[in-house]
């Protein structure tokens, strides 16, 4: 037997307390008492901290106990829930997924609270050659905002559809985003019945979206919008626009129609983010918007950067709808081809 090894009883019981206070020490160093900063802000920080732990895509990329160590040193001096909220913003940095973001109790209510009884860009009309031409901007707002923009859409697509067009210009240049729904509820007649993406989660669960009817089912869940009424011409040919500002939400309806037959894209590559948030309010009314799902097309396809189109166009925002708009007549000279508007 090797004696250097051996301890007094009372040596070994020691050194064993010692080292389990250590290990206690390190790994709950942020429930330890500290005067810095206060419980109030302490508990509202560990909160944000937890939820984006456990829900965020990127979790599984991040050295955990160091980022909630680097957090609760920069919120040093937390009075109250405000004063963490750089070292949050820091965290959903940190995480790089280029999406998340944190939005104030004063920002969040303003958002959710606009109603729009008319939504400014969302036009759709007959183009002189033949197809139709819908274009796409952002919404985020109330249920009466989304409900405006659905009603708006629908009724303009509709309204096109009648006076015979035989194909159709989806336009998401210039959509930052917000809600996705409302703008499948427009798209989902051009877009037709059956798969056409999904969300897809840290763990490669998905979360089909379906298009049944004119209305969009994600996953369990239906569309709170009737259905839509349906094209004169089924399974229309299809050309989308996107630019650099196509974001978010505007990059869900590029990732729908991709793989989809008789579709092509014009434009410039998308903005880089076709990812899934969702939000998540806080004690004070703040809201994480956070990143949890990747967007995957019809076809499996999953996507994690800037999205290019078929054929590329430099196209200035404010040439966008001009003569000098050569995407769009990219597309219409497309879609006057077969199968669209011969």
């Amino acid at each position: 037997m090797n004696h250097s090894s051996r301890l007094p009883r009372w040596g070994a019981l020691a050194l064993t307390l010692l080292l389990a206070l250590a290990t206690a020490c390190s790994r709950h160093e942020e429930t330890a008492p500290d005067h810095r900063i206060s419980p109030k802000a302490r508990t509202y920080l560990t909160a944000a901290l937890d939820l984006v732990q456990k829900r965020a895509l990127k979790r599984g990329e991040v050295d955990w106990p160091e980022m909630r160590r680097t957090a609760f040193a920069q919120a040093a001096g937390a009075r109250k829930p405000s004063d963490t909220y750089p070292a949050i913003e820091g965290v959903l940095r940190a995480l790089g997924d280029g999406h998340s973001r944190f939005i104030t109790p004063a920002a969040a209510e303003q958002a959710l609270g606009t109603s729009l009884e008319r939504i400014p860009g969302l036009v759709a009309k007959r183009l002189r050659d033949g197809p139709g031409y819908v274009a796409l901007p952002g919404v985020q707002g109330s249920t009466h905002t989304y409900d405006t923009y659905v009603r708006q859409g629908r009724g303009a697509v509709a309204a096109a559809d009648r006076k015979g067009a035989c194909g159709w210009v989806v336009d998401l240049r210039g959509n930052r985003g917000g809600s996705v729904y409302p703008m499948f509820a427009v798209t989902a007649a051009i877009l037709g019945d059956g798969k056409v993406g999904a969300f897809v989660g840290a763990n490669g669960k998905r979360t089909v979206w379906t298009v049944k009817d004119g209305t969009l089912e994600v996953g369990a869940n239906s569309s709170p919008w009737a259905a839509a009424r349906p094209l004169s011409r089924t399974h229309p040919a299809v050309a989308v626009l996107t630019d650099s500002g196509t974001a978010s939400a505007g990059e869900a309806v590029t990732v729908a129609f991709r793989g989809r037959p008789a579709t092509r894209s014009f434009g410039m590559k998308t903005a880089g983010v076709p990812t899934g948030n969702t939000p998540h309010r806080l004690s004070d009314g703040a809201e994480l918007l956070l990143t949890e799902v990747k967007e995957a097309d019809r076809t499996g396809r999953t996507y994690d950067g800037p999205i290019p189109p078929d054929e590329e166009f430099l196209v200035e925002p404010k040439d966008i709808g001009t003569s000098r708009d050569r995407a769009l007549d990219a597309a219409v000279h497309w879609l006057g081809k077969p199968p669209g508007c011969p």
